[in-house]
């Protein structure tokens, strides 16, 4: 019973949640395809190697393994500091980024219990951005034998800038989706908040609930077109015979 309670709320204004759904999808739409500059992401990947190695060993030293994990902890908030990125951007001036940029658009991620960090910058240019994060690797590869007196990370792959990569944002299907969804809880919402500020009573059920009456007549809401047609067959029967001899029943 509730919830033919909440459709019968819905279904007087579906009109209202289908303007504001469809107006709203086609502004997210329009913006997501026309003012959103597409973003491209390139990587860099790094290997940070065991702190101390011994050719003629065959075995693998899990010490060593571990202090290098827990190492690039330390790597990741040094590369991302304006030592190291000031650095990248007097070095490549052709980057046309200064150290709080190249701070903002790249970020350091490492792939868990492994020894594998990787240095990803993201642009409006995938060219660009593969320029960031190779620089960015090679600084931090210079710049950590003097920080950390060590000489352990390496350069697994760097970033291809000749291929042409699609881009990682925007997502216009993705943003419609979700401002559909949004949208019509939106809508829904608003319809349930009129219902509940329109104190006014629509039916019979109503009045026996409120006053705990029976409602004996209805006076029905008469139309301009029910008048109209209404006198156009009072008129019709005045012509068949005459008013005195017809009677009309309505």
């Amino acid at each position: 019973m509730e919830l033919l309670r909440y459709w019968s709320f819905i279904r007087k204004r579906l009109w209202m949640i289908a303007l504001i759904t469809i107006v709203t999808c086609t502004a997210v739409g329009y913006y997501s395809t026309h003012f959103l500059r597409p973003q491209y992401e390139a990587s860099t990947e790094l290997i940070v190697s065991s702190l101390q190695t011994n050719p003629k060993s065959t075995t693998v030293d899990v010490g060593s393994i571990s202090s290098d994990i827990m190492l690039i902890k330390t790597y990741k908030e040094i590369i991302r500091t304006p030592r190291i990125m000031a650095k990248v951007a007097v070095q490549y001036p052709d980057l046309h980024a200064s150290a709080e940029e190249l701070i903002a658009k790249i970020s350091v991620n490492a792939v868990n219990e492994t020894q594998v960090m990787s240095i990803s910058a993201r642009d409006g240019s995938y060219e660009r951005a593969a320029n960031m994060a190779n620089a960015a690797s090679k600084v931090f590869q210079q710049e950590v034998k003097s920080l950390m007196k060590l000489d352990n990370v390496s350069v697994l792959n760097w970033a291809d800038a000749t291929k042409q990569r699609m881009p990682v944002s925007p997502h216009p299907t993705t943003n419609v989706i979700v401002a559909f969804i949004l949208s019509t809880m939106v809508g829904i919402g608003i319809a349930f908040v009129l219902d509940q500020l329109d104190n006014t009573v629509k039916s019979e059920e109503e009045i026996t609930e409120l006053l705990g009456i029976t409602a004996l007549a209805a006076i029905p809401k008469v139309k301009k077109r029910d008048l109209a047609d209404r006198h156009k067959r009072s008129t019709m029967a005045g012509l068949g015979g005459g008013r005195d001899h017809v009677t009309l029943d309505t």
